[in-house]
């Protein structure tokens, strides 16, 4: 990509091409999953202490009828901070379905439960390819009804709870939202949707504009999707791709999207149909931000922003409580 063609907010290339660098060849000269996890695993840790929360606690909880338990990571922000019932999240990471854990995203959950104040569990959810759709979705709306029922275990507030994630993870916090109006619960009082996967059948502008050069690339996502569909999966199922979903009766929304991201388009298309449907929503959109952005809090402004962003949603959820506090991060939010 030439520097005339760079459409990156200064100073971020350096990073972007530094990410990529570390990331396995997805789709080209690394093809199975396996060979993925291990490259990724060897990836250098970030040079920053993670930040402070309460407490942190890894436990396992029921997963789906004849599915194995679903590993979960609490975060509890500190009671000084937090004094009584608090909102609380559920974190999907992302990945691909195929990439990713507790660890990678340890850091976003800190920085939420900290900052907003909130009951954090994190998912673990089953991989693809050895576990493809419905896996995943099975193992979310799983973990979702499980910390509905623990509210008070938790320490939240006795109202509806958020449902969370970025890029794959922003696609099951969509597609859980999707299934819990159609379930009768639980009551899910937000959905935050960070440059999510909405339609994996979705041939919108930024697919091909950003296709190379800003990290996630057009040959990861064809990887990722043979990945998460396997043998028979349909492209078009809205628990796959839920912009094709009935969108009415839906949680309000906040949606993040990068303007160098392959995903922006969907993003942005999902956020204007739940407009269309009347269903409330607030984005965050970033120009010159790429696929994955958010995770660097401790580098970016504008990844402090969009976190800034979140917890304003998640403070005006529909609780006893709402409106409890401001986002607390300026500059040192690695403290």
């Amino acid at each position: 990509m030439s520097l005339a063609d760079d459409r990156l907010a200064p100073d971020v290339r350096g990073l972007v091409d530094l990410i990529s660098a570390v990331f396995p060849d997805l789709g080209n000269t690394v093809t199975d999953a396996a060979e993925a996890r291990r490259i990724l695993a060897a990836a250098p840790e970030p040079p920053w202490q993670p930040l402070q929360v309460g407490s942190v606690e890894d436990r396992t909880i029921p997963g789906p009828e004849g599915a194995p338990e679903i590993p979960v990571r609490v975060y509890l922000p500190d009671p000084a901070d937090a004094p009584g019932p608090r909102p609380t999240l559920v974190f999907f990471h992302g990945g691909g379905w195929v990439l990713c854990d507790l660890d990678s995203h340890d850091g976003t959950a800190r920085q939420l439960c900290r900052h907003a104040g909130a009951a954090v569990v994190s998912v673990d959810y089953r991989l693809a390819p050895e576990h493809p759709f419905p896996a995943a979705v099975d193992d979310a709306y799983a973990a979702v009804r499980w910390v509905a029922a623990h509210l008070a275990e938790l320490g939240g507030d006795p109202g509806p709870l958020a449902v969370a994630g970025d890029s794959a993870g922003g696609n099951l916090a969509a597609v859980v939202a999707q299934i819990a109006r159609d379930r009768g619960g639980p009551a899910i009082g937000l959905q935050v949707l960070v440059y999510p996967s909405t339609d994996m059948t979705y041939d919108g502008q930024s697919r091909t504009r950003n296709a190379s050069g800003y990290f996630l690339t057009s040959a990861h996502m064809a990887w990722f999707g043979r990945q998460y569909l396997g043998g028979g999966g349909d492209p078009a199922h809205p628990h796959i791709s839920p912009l094709r979903g009935d969108l009415t009766g839906l949680p309000p929304a906040h949606v993040v999207t990068a303007g160098c991201d392959p995903l922006c388009d969907e993003g942005r298309a999902y956020a204007a149909k739940l407009r269309e449907a009347g269903v409330p929503v607030t984005e965050g959109h970033f120009p010159g931000m790429f696929h994955g952005f958010l995770g660097f809090p401790e580098l970016l402004e504008d990844a402090r922003t969009a976190l800034a962003g979140v917890v304003t949603a998640l403070n005006d959820l529909d609780h006893p409580l709402g409106n409890r506090k401001n986002f607390r991060g300026t500059g040192g939010v690695a403290g």
